[in-house]
Protein backbone atom coordinates (compact mmCIF):
# COMPACT_ATOMS: atom_id res chain seq x y z
CA UNK A 1 0.00 0.00 0.00
CA UNK A 2 1.92 3.19 -0.82
CA UNK A 3 1.69 6.07 1.73
CA UNK A 4 0.09 9.62 0.94
CA UNK A 5 -0.22 12.10 3.23
CA UNK A 6 -3.91 11.73 3.31
CA UNK A 7 -3.36 7.77 4.11
CA UNK A 8 -0.88 8.51 7.25
CA UNK A 9 -3.24 9.62 9.65
CA UNK A 10 -5.75 7.81 10.22
CA UNK A 11 -8.09 9.38 12.98
CA UNK A 12 -7.54 11.81 15.91
CA UNK A 13 -7.31 10.15 18.97
CA UNK A 14 -9.50 11.81 21.63
CA UNK A 15 -9.25 10.42 25.19
CA UNK A 16 -9.01 12.33 28.91
CA UNK A 17 -5.13 12.19 28.27
CA UNK A 18 -4.96 13.77 24.90
CA UNK A 19 -7.81 16.60 25.60
CA UNK A 20 -5.61 17.45 28.73
CA UNK A 21 -2.55 17.69 26.19
CA UNK A 22 -4.15 19.01 23.30
CA UNK A 23 -5.38 21.99 25.62
CA UNK A 24 -3.02 22.66 27.87
CA UNK A 25 1.23 21.19 26.27
CA UNK A 26 -0.26 21.55 23.10
CA UNK A 27 0.53 18.31 22.03
CA UNK A 28 -2.31 16.18 19.54
CA UNK A 29 -2.45 12.92 19.09
CA UNK A 30 -3.33 10.76 16.22
CA UNK A 31 -3.77 6.85 15.01
CA UNK A 32 -1.53 6.68 12.69
CA UNK A 33 -0.66 3.79 9.51
CA UNK A 34 1.13 0.97 10.57
CA UNK A 35 3.83 1.63 8.49
CA UNK A 36 4.01 5.27 8.98
CA UNK A 37 7.16 7.37 10.19
CA UNK A 38 7.60 10.27 12.26
CA UNK A 39 9.16 12.14 9.19
CA UNK A 40 5.49 11.03 7.02
CA UNK A 41 3.56 12.38 10.30
CA UNK A 42 5.05 15.47 10.71
CA UNK A 43 5.05 16.00 6.75
CA UNK A 44 1.11 15.07 6.80
CA UNK A 45 0.40 17.40 9.52
CA UNK A 46 2.08 20.48 8.49
CA UNK A 47 0.63 20.17 5.12
CA UNK A 48 -2.73 19.26 6.28
CA UNK A 49 -2.96 21.68 9.27
CA UNK A 50 -0.54 24.00 8.08
CA UNK A 51 1.47 24.64 11.72
CA UNK A 52 4.64 23.78 12.33
CA UNK A 53 5.65 20.60 14.10
CA UNK A 54 8.40 20.62 16.79
CA UNK A 55 8.11 17.12 17.97
CA UNK A 56 6.72 14.07 16.89
CA UNK A 57 6.64 10.78 19.27
CA UNK A 58 5.42 7.75 17.74
CA UNK A 59 4.56 4.09 19.75
CA UNK A 60 2.71 1.04 19.25
CA UNK A 61 0.07 0.14 21.43
CA UNK A 62 -0.47 -3.28 22.31
CA UNK A 63 -3.56 -5.27 21.59
CA UNK A 64 -5.81 -5.61 23.88
CA UNK A 65 -8.40 -8.97 25.33
CA UNK A 66 -11.29 -7.22 26.09
CA UNK A 67 -14.31 -8.53 27.79
CA UNK A 68 -16.24 -11.71 27.15
CA UNK A 69 -19.27 -11.31 25.49
CA UNK A 70 -22.78 -12.50 26.68
CA UNK A 71 -22.65 -15.96 25.82
CA UNK A 72 -18.84 -16.25 27.50
CA UNK A 73 -17.35 -18.26 24.46
CA UNK A 74 -15.92 -15.51 22.15
CA UNK A 75 -13.49 -13.69 23.39
CA UNK A 76 -13.30 -9.48 22.66
CA UNK A 77 -10.07 -8.87 21.23
CA UNK A 78 -8.78 -5.18 20.50
CA UNK A 79 -6.09 -4.92 17.23
CA UNK A 80 -2.78 -3.08 18.22
CA UNK A 81 -2.29 0.05 16.35
CA UNK A 82 0.23 2.89 15.82
CA UNK A 83 -0.51 6.53 17.99
CA UNK A 84 2.07 9.73 17.37
CA UNK A 85 2.06 12.04 19.58
CA UNK A 86 2.84 15.83 17.68
CA UNK A 87 3.95 18.85 19.66
CA UNK A 88 3.36 21.97 18.05
CA UNK A 89 6.05 25.06 17.76
CA UNK A 90 5.33 27.86 20.23
CA UNK A 91 3.66 29.99 17.75
CA UNK A 92 1.68 27.61 15.97
CA UNK A 93 -1.84 27.63 16.29
CA UNK A 94 -4.47 25.32 17.65
CA UNK A 95 -5.52 22.16 15.47
CA UNK A 96 -9.55 22.96 14.30
CA UNK A 97 -10.45 19.67 14.90
CA UNK A 98 -9.83 19.67 18.92
CA UNK A 99 -11.17 23.17 18.75
CA UNK A 100 -14.52 21.49 20.66
CA UNK A 101 -13.00 19.00 22.59
CA UNK A 102 -11.73 21.19 26.04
Amino acid sequence: MTNNLYNVLVRPLVTEKSSYQSSKLSQYVFVVANNATRTMVKDAVETLFDVTVARVNVMNAPAKRGRRTRARRMLVRKPAFKKAIITLAEGSKPLEIFEGVQ
